[in-house]
């Protein structure tokens, strides 16, 4: 039997795109073209790899086993071409990360901002996930490196935390509950609610946490953003839950309230996960220092009372 790279490629942007129109668009191909890609290799390995209906596609048990390998042989080409590009004059390639919504808005804009300009052939495929399905994807070979928070599953990958926060409650000056220093989340749930936008990972997180509850949040005003939610509460709209990094960031004048969340939930270590470390080609190596190398100087700057 011989194995096509391409086919590879082709099989693998399918797979995970779980849509044969998306996954001949990200393989730069028409869909006829994809298909019949897919059909051929099906017939040389006498083996079907993909159902297909309506809703998208599934794979076959011989589809999951041809796509793990796929991802493994990705990965050491990816290793090889790092090790070589040592030798060479520049190191390029491809990194994949999953991130939450804090990871995305507050750590990573600081650390691709010094990180790009060392690697400008290193192309960073940045995506918004839940923590759950982040470090699964990266379990599965979908992804090279998730920064998740929570307790997350995460047995058969390597973790590393490199920062610990919390969730906190921030109130207008007038609002009544401005007053505590430390609340539930309970507490809040009577409270209308500034929050993100419908699908956004934070919210579906809060959200779960309600139903854990049985009941949901009040939503009064929906943004698009952590900052856009800051100034709603500065402008006494309503109250929210943010990232504590955030309100190290934004409330420096002291316009809103802070009140620590004491639910466990509400405590955060922020993990970096991968299959395995060591594994990983040179720039992703130096990318999880850079990510590091933040974190300390947040830590750092947060213990000595600063603001960012």
């Amino acid at each position: 039997m011989r194995y096509d790279l391409h086919d590879f490629r082709v099989f693998s942007n399918i797979a995970e795109e779980k849509n044969l129109t998306r996954g001949a668009a990200r393989s730069y191909l028409s869909v006829p073209a994809a298909s019949q890609r897919i059909k051929h290799l099906e017939e040389a390995l006498g083996l079907k790899l993909l159902l297909r209906s309506p809703q998208g596609v599934e794979l076959t048990e011989a589809g999951k086993v041809y796509l793990e390998h796929a991802r493994k042989i990705f990965a050491q080409i990816e290793l090889l071409n790092s090790d070589l590009q040592l030798l060479g004059s520049g190191v390029s390639g491809r990194l994949k990360v999953l991130a939450n919504t804090t990871g995305i808005t507050e750590f990573l804009p600081p650390v691709l901002h010094d990180y790009l300009p060392k690697f400008p052939r290193v192309k960073i495929d940045l995506r918004e996930r839940l923590s759950e399905e982040a470090a699964r994807a990266v379990l599965d070979g979908a992804a090279d490196l998730c920064l998740i928070s929570g307790n997350v599953p995460t047995e058969g990958l390597e973790c590393r935390v490199f920062l610990t926060s919390r969730l906190v409650v921030v109130t207008p000056p007038a609002h009544p509950l401005g007053a505590r220093s430390s609340l539930h989340f309970a507490d809040i749930l009577d409270e209308e609610l500034v929050s993100l936008l419908d699908g956004a990972v934070t919210q579906e997180f809060l959200r779960q946490q309600a139903l854990r509850l049985h009941r949901e949040l009040k939503v009064r005003v929906q943004v698009a953003g952590f900052e856009a939610i800051f100034r709603m509460v500065e402008a006494g709209v309503a109250i929210a839950v943010v990232p504590e990094v955030l309100v190290q960031r934004m409330n420096e004048r002291g316009t809103v309230n802070v009140c620590q969340l004491e639910d466990e939930w509400a405590y955060r270590e922020y993990q970096l996960c991968a299959r395995s470390f060591s594994a990983l080609p040179l720039y992703a190596r130096e990318f999880i220092e850079t990510v590091e190398r933040h974190a300390r100087t947040l830590q750092r700057d947060r213990s000595t009372g600063s603001n960012l």
